[in-house]
């Protein structure tokens, strides 16, 4: 049984890899920090987590605490992750960062894009991509894991296979995607409480959102990103336009997809559009495609849920091919429904 630790569990994506963990068949949770709740109950903030954690309450963080676990997954705000990061892969055997502290492999990129100077550079190439379905060789056997965020997955996977297999043009893509109010976080903030999302769609983020270059990074392609916040509590529903690198169809688009992502246990590949909803509580990715002959332009759909895909799932699932566990083991493709 690995012994595993969470830093940061009382955020949102913490407190899902803490589910996930709970309900893992070969990993039992050792550690659970979250210095902003310690020495509180961890069910007075999830109380979904009951038959899990019991009367536990969260700890707070120390080197010494995690030392000898087999895997730490840091489920710490940006930029957090950069000052624990070394001594924690001096303590234990596999680290996974759901942050963006490691995922841009130029410093000078994070600089621009996060207004602050990369506190940790010699760390970054240690950590590898973590998106199992196109980096999977870099992931297996790797000792630290950088696990894209929501937005980033959701656009790789729509439009990486299509890069790859030289069917669109890599400028002017366009990506226009909505995540759930928990991609925000668990701290309550002026334009995330209720009364500020609910029968409410915002753009945010227009022309300069940090994840932009992580995913023109992940598709190999320069991108125009567009987040948007959606009156729902979880989901990322990506819609990417590209234009055809020469001659191409709705069914060859489809076509591309389905082979690229064959084998792929969570990957659905299928011609009715994705929904959020269909997602939901699971590991799973939905996309479609089509091709308008009308405007001569490429589109592609992807969904997932954002704290488990995007977040918790896929940072477990590569902890599964890191510590070579089967890569599926405590994960499901099965959305909750309704």
């Amino acid at each position: 049984m690995l012994q595993v630790g969470v830093i940061g569990a009382s955020g949102y994506a913490g407190a899902e890899t803490l589910r996930l963990c709970a309900g893992h068949p070969h990993m039992e949770i050792a550690v659970a920090t979250g210095d902003s709740q310690a020495g509180t109950p961890i069910v007075g903030l999830y109380p979904n987590l009951a038959a899990a954690v019991g009367d536990r309450d969260f700890d707070a963080y120390s080197p010494e605490l995690v030392a000898g676990l087999d895997v730490v997954f840091l489920g710490l705000p940006h930029g957090a992750s950069q000052a624990m990061a070394g001594e924690v892969l001096d303590q234990v055997k596999h680290v996974v960062d759901l942050s963006a502290d490691f995922r841009l492999t130029d410093p000078a990129v994070y600089e621009e894009w996060y207004a602050t100077e990369h506190g940790a550079t010699e760390l970054l190439d240690q950590f590898v991509y973590g998106l199992p379905e196109l980096f999977r060789s870099e992931i297996v056997g790797a000792r630290a894991v950088a696990a894209p965020g929501c937005y980033p997955t959701a656009a790789a996977l729509a439009l990486t296979p299509l890069v790859r297999a030289g069917v669109i043009e890599l400028e002017g893509v366009i990506v226009d995607a909505a995540s759930g109010v928990s991609g925000a976080g668990r701290p309550p903030k002026p334009n995330t409480t209720f009364c500020a999302v609910d029968e409410d769609y915002v753009a945010y983020g227009l022309l300069d959102h940090r994840h932009t270059p992580e995913i023109e990074q992940a598709v190999g392609a320069s991108v125009l990103f567009t987040p948007h916040l959606a009156p729902m509590n979880r989901g990322i529903l990506a819609t990417c336009y590209a234009r055809p690198s020469a001659y191409t169809s709705t069914a060859a688009l489809l076509d591309v997809l389905m082979t690229a992502y064959a084998d792929e246990p969570f990957v659905v590949v299928s011609e009715a559009p994705p929904s959020t909803k269909a997602t939901l509580g699971s590991n799973a990715a939905h996309l479609t495609a089509r091709f308008d002959p009308r405007t001569g332009t490429v589109l592609v759909i992807c969904a997932i849920d954002n704290l488990v895909k995007g977040a918790a799932g896929q940072a477990i699932q590569c902890a599964n091919l890191m510590t070579g566990l089967d890569e599926t083991s405590g994960l499901s493709a099965l959305g909750v429904y309704p």
